[in-house]
């Protein structure tokens, strides 16, 4: 028997923290705030939530991150768990939380995280808190933390398909232009291809302004049964499919560093949902590089291999073009929270189908989904989203 999570749970409530330089408050007080935004977005009362996910917070001093927010929230769940697969976190995260709402393991589930990675920790801190995760004896001693993880793949696919500089500097230019238009986001001010290209060189092929953001920050999503949500006085957003694909933990035990995972994990979530990638008309994917979302692009099946730097290049992912993504910045220029950095493309993306997001509106979006993934592409998760119409 075939199963699926499709149309079974949605999304009810969202809520975020104010981002991007937020002295004094810790991880915890930034995802407690964001959910009591959720929870007051999703009209529910907190004693309703019996299921809490969370990813782990590289400021915070808890290993347990879901049990101490639920303590400090003051809920006592009866499923709860800290999740770490590193950026693809969220989505598998949204994936898990539909599939225990099906399954009756829980009947409210709250996602949330936060993190305090610009004013709790130095720069250096928060960029060594990540690169600590690689293996110390086969990937560290010879100098590749995450970013370098990244570069490599961007370089290579530099070298395969012809993919530019300016191809990758022209990603940064979009999503700064969809930043400048979203209300609270860290980086307003604008920056064109040249910009790119003339900021400091981090590691080749990145400029600064190629990689992603260092932000404080929280964001929540509630998640409750279909049956429940269109109880409630709410739009709700159904998580019609999920899919997931982990292939490798060290990058030079990667299959390939040009052809990811994503491939795998969306077309689960595609094909659970009933859709194909054509019919999707906003989309939120994970974008800690530039080149990462040109890659993601083409694995994902928006363009073919090999032709993610034109399809930037044509204006195909800002709006009017084919598929707008990350219209509210995303981590490049909205921020980026650690572990909960995604959570922000889901806000985004729900805002989008719910049709609230002002002049940043992609007109009559019905159907999204939302990528991540981390490591190096070692994790890729993928939910697809839909309105009521879509059912």
């Amino acid at each position: 028997m075939k199963r699926s999570i499709r149309g079974q749970a949605a999304i009810i409530g969202v809520g975020m923290s104010q981002v991007g330089k937020v002295p004094g408050k810790s991880a915890l007080y930034l995802a407690a705030d964001a959910t009591k935004k959720a929870i007051q977005n999703a009209g529910i009362d907190k004693s309703e939530i019996d299921g809490v996910l969370t990813g782990m917070a590289f400021s915070s001093p808890f290993h347990r991150f879901s049990i101490a927010l639920s303590e400090y929230l003051n809920i006592q769940p009866r499923f709860s768990n800290t999740l770490q697969v590193s950026g693809a976190t969220t989505a598998a995260s949204v994936n898990i939380a539909a599939a225990a709402v099906m399954g009756g393991l829980a009947d409210t589930v709250l996602i949330a995280g936060g993190d305090s990675l610009l004013t709790g920790m130095s720069p250096d801190m928060s960029l060594r808190s990540m690169s600590e995760s690689r293996d110390q004896q086969y990937e560290m001693p010879f100098g590749i933390p995450v970013a370098n993880t990244f570069a490599m793949t961007a370089a290579r696919h530099m070298k395969e398909y012809g993919t530019t500089a300016e191809h990758l500097a022209q990603v940064a230019v979009c999503h700064r232009n969809h930043a400048i238009q979203t209300p609270g986001a860290q980086m307003k001010t604008p920056i064109t291809v040249d910009d790119v290209l003339n900021s400091k060189m981090v590691t080749t092929p990145y400029h600064k302004l190629d990689c992603s953001l260092i932000s404080d920050g929280g964001a929540a999503l509630i998640v409750t049964s279909a049956e429940r949500a269109r109880e409630l006085d709410v739009e709700p957003i159904y998580i019609l499919g999920g899919g997931e694909y982990y292939s490798h933990e060290h990058i030079f035990l990667a299959p390939s560093i040009v052809d990811t995972g994503a491939a795998h994990s969306s077309q689960k979530a595609y094909e659970m949902a009933g859709i194909t990638p054509s019919e999707l008309d906003v989309a939120g994917i994970y974008d800690c590089f530039t080149g990462t979302v040109i890659m993601m692009l083409e694995d994902l099946g928006f363009c073919k291999k090999g032709e993610g730097g034109p399809f930037v290049a044509d204006g195909n992912i800002t709006h009017g073009g084919t598929l707008p993504i990350n219209t509210h910045g995303g981590l490049l220029s909205y921020a980026h929270t650690g572990i909960s950095g995604a959570l922000l493309h889901f806000v985004e993306m729900v805002n989008q189908l719910r049709g609230e997001c002002g002049d940043r509106q992609v007109p009559d979006a019905k159907l999204s989904m939302v990528h991540t993934l981390g490591a190096g592409f070692a994790t890729q998760a993928s939910t697809v989203l839909g309105t009521k119409e879509t059912l």
